[in-house]
């Protein structure tokens, strides 16, 4: 789950940024720039498909849309965190980073921004160096996710070895946005690492509660339910998990282990 969840987070962010392009949207409903327009104008076009391409799955389509965007307005800071996220899926880690330092250059106060080069930076393996910058969206008293900062910063203090500093950081996220599925995953996996399964089922009931289990989330609650002793209903987790998501990973996972 830590994987996709990261990209998920980073992905939070590019609606605010654009006003993302809409399912209904295509390339004729776009005003197609022209000379006249100014640069900025473009380059917001652009950015729209290249961000609707990415959606789609066309990831050299909106890398195209997107150089061209900031051939037009090379100062987009839209363009730029967009782009950096094409370049992250094709794996392109060092002209990722430059697009999302490009984007915190430009404008170096917003929460959205610094944000998103602070989980960058954890997800390669780099927390010390993220911390700053997720502290920094943090300061941003106008960051409509702060939650999102919290989280991460909760990962990448957990990837530094301070179980307690991410404990805290993500009953943060939790007292910003009480039904944030990754802080109450990542507590639940906090708990159980740290032998203490009565708190990581009380995360991750409230996590189930929400109604939207992964594999992960299946998995994790069948190792907490073990880890208390609860056969029945570590049972139950691992037959959703089979049943829900049987090719899965996860699922074969349990068979290594054991069977409950």
């Amino acid at each position: 789950m830590r994987i996709e969840l990261r990209i998920l987070l980073f992905a939070l962010v590019v609606c605010g940024l654009t006003g993302c392009v809409t399912d209904t949207t295509r390339d004729n409903d776009l005003k197609v720039p022209s000379v006249s327009d100014s640069a900025e104008a473009a380059a917001r076009v652009h950015t729209e498909l290249g961000q609707r391409y990415m959606e789609e799955g066309n990831l050299e389509g909106a890398l195209a849309k997107l150089k061209m965007a900031l051939a037009f307005d090379p100062n987009y800071v839209p363009a730029h965190t967009v782009i950096a996220l094409v370049y992250e899926q094709i794996h392109q880690m060092p002209e990722a980073e430059a697009h999302y330092r490009q984007a915190v250059q430009l404008d170096p106060r917003k929460g959205d921004l610094n944000n998103n080069l602070g989980a960058f930076l954890c997800r390669v393996n780099r927390p010390a160096e993220a911390l700053p910058f997720l502290y920094a969206a943090l300061a941003d008293p106008f960051y409509r996710t702060p939650a999102v900062a919290w989280t991460n910063r909760g990962i990448c203090d957990t990837e530094l070895g301070a179980p307690a500093a991410a404990e805290t950081d993500f009953r943060h996220a939790l007292e910003t946005d009480p039904t944030n599925a990754y802080a109450l995953y990542h507590l639940a996996e906090l708990f159980y690492k740290g032998h203490d399964p009565l708190h990581a089922e009380a995360f991750l009931q409230r996590l189930d509660g929400l109604g939207r289990p992964d594999p992960d989330l299946l998995r994790l609650g069948y190792q907490i339910e073990l880890q208390l002793g609860h056969v029945d209903l570590a049972k139950d987790y691992a037959s959703r998990l089979r049943m829900t998501y049987p090719d899965s990973p996860q699922a074969h996972s349990l068979d290594v282990i054991s069977q409950p």
